[in-house]
């Protein structure tokens, strides 16, 4: 079930970088290069979660 919502967890974190992004706003109006850098990290985050996430379902299945 965590793995689970990891999933759905790392996809929150892309949507939110690409909402960063797009509307150069999180918590206070950022500059574009702040706001594209946290965007790009946020989605980074994102992927680095759901593959995490996936490789321990994977696990998971090959224990069973």
């Amino acid at each position: 079930m965590f793995n689970w919502l990891s999933l759905v967890t790392g996809l929150f974190y892309i949507v939110l970088g690409v909402v960063v992004i797009i509307y150069k706003f999180f918590f206070t109006i950022l500059e574009p290069g702040v706001a594209y850098a946290l965007g790009v990290l946020l989605i980074l985050y994102g992927v680095f979660r759901i593959y995490r996430a996936i490789s321990k379902i994977k696990n998971a299945d090959h224990e069973k």
